[in-house]
């Protein structure tokens, strides 16, 4: 298999496995988004890691590949290459790309999927689809500026260059630097913590944060809203607050 589940101390490792380079063929497009509406609906996975390797991420897409491809046969493929990707933010679960190597186009966008990213000090990031005379197609004119801003984005774009993880890093590209053999410790131990955390109060934030930057401030507070209240029903609430009641803050073990 080009893509994997594995799930350890409630922490799902969607791995990319696809030698030398993980491209990003559609077969590993359509089992990344298998994989991640699995990771989704299982209840032993509470938080998720993206993860290429020690050596690399994801090169991209799969030039080969896609050079056969005429017009008629991309609009075709155009959304399901989107719904893929789509299907990574989606997870209602935390989300880190621990990102070595290479993470080039659609192994780029692929990172931006995630709520968080830790990469290596190695790493290289770039979305360098102008060079074939194309744009990102797997959500990078959307999601990129979203995160860095749009005159960042505009210059990664369209200059098609690759930022080393100190540039990637002060351009809020991604989140954490660590030395390229701690990526994966790192970024399992911080999903880890996660998941030992409230499942549906997590879900809640996410979607709320999610929703609330695609929407104007009234719509945001009103899904806000509707989360917070909701929260008051679960378990989680309870044990949480009980926790807080009887032991003080940050003691509460959650199911």
């Amino acid at each position: 298999m080009t893509v994997t589940l594995e799930v350890s101390e409630g922490v799902g490792t969607l791995r990319l496995d696809r030698p030398p380079m993980n491209a990003l063929d559609v077969a590993t497009q359509d089992r990344i988004k298998e994989l991640a509406e699995e990771a989704g609906r299982r209840e032993d996975v509470r938080a998720v890691v993206v993860y290429g390797g020690e050596k690399v991420f994801a090169a991209g897409a799969d030039i080969k590949e896609m050079q056969n491809m005429d017009h008629a046969a991309m609009v075709l493929r155009a959304r399901g290459l989107q719904d893929s990707f789509t299907a990574v933010a989606r997870i209602p679960k935390p989300v880190v790309a621990a990102v070595t190597g290479y993470a080039l186009g659609g192994g780029c966008e692929l990172a931006l999927c995630a709520d968080y990213r830790i990469a290596a000090d190695n790493a290289k990031l770039g979305q360098p689809e102008i060079l074939l005379g194309l744009i990102p197609g797997a959500g990078g004119t959307q999601r990129l500026p979203r995160l860095v801003g749009p005159s960042k984005a505009k210059d990664l774009i369209f200059t098609g260059r690759m930022v080393k993880a100190d540039e990637a890093l002060a351009i809020g590209l991604v989140d954490r630097v660590v030395p390229a053999a701690d990526v994966y410790t790192e970024a399992h131990a911080w999903a880890a913590r996660l998941a030992r955390g409230p499942a549906i109060a997590l879900r809640a934030a996410k979607e709320a944060i999610d929703t609330g930057v695609e929407t104007d401030l009234e719509t945001g507070l009103a899904v806000e809203r509707s989360w917070f209240a909701g929260l008051f029903a679960t378990e989680d609430r309870e044990r949480g607050m009980r926790s807080f009641v009887e032991e003080g803050p940050g003691k509460a073990k959650f199911l």
